[in-house]
Order: structure tokens, then sequence, then C-alpha cells
């Protein structure tokens, strides 16, 4: 079981994370993506899908129309972990020029 980041170490990593922060009264980190359209923000999902798949962590997250909310946290660790920043770094990427 991976082990819940927390002080310092949280927020070097959330440094590293533009656009991510922390959720208030709650142990997670949240990013809003807003893309063109739709069919970018289905797009964006469907490649981090398959990426939270294949590491076996999945986010909790919504979509409307071109906005996609996402949230998260290590459930069976109580908190934010390695495995959330990794996910994080990733829908950065995938997200490219996405603001």
């Amino acid at each position: 079981m991976v082990e819940v980041i927390s002080g310092e170490a949280r927020q070097a990593a959330l440094a590293e994370l533009p656009g991510w922060s922390q959720v208030n009264g709650r142990d997670a980190i949240a990013r809003t993506f807003v893309f063109k359209d739709f069919n970018e923000a289905f797009g964006f999902m469907t490649r981090v899908a398959l990426a939270a798949e294949k590491r076996d962590h999945h986010p909790e997250w919504r979509n409307v129309y071109k906005t996609v909310e996402v949230v998260l946290t290590t459930h069976d660790a109580g908190g934010v972990t390695t495995r959330d920043i990794e996910l994080a770094k990733i829908m950065n990427k995938a997200a490219g020029a996405a603001s």
C-alpha cells in the first residue's frame, strides 16, 4: 500500500503540477480542464481512462460539454499519494494546451 503525502512533500509535489490545488475539507487534489469543445474533452477523458485503467487508479471526474472537473485521492490510503501525483502529471500532459 502507498503512503499519504503530507507537509512539505505535498507542497513540493503540488508546486510541480500547474493548475492543481488542494481540496478544502478533504485530503484530495483537484483541477478543472477546459477544452475547445466536447470532442476534445471526451478525447482527453479517453486517453486518461486508458492510463488510469493500466495503473488501476481511477479519478473522480465530471464532464459537462467542454469542461472536465477532476478530483484525485487514493481511497484505500485515505488521502493523496504518489499515485495521484503521477496521474495528475499524466492528465496535464494529456490536456496539452488546455487550461
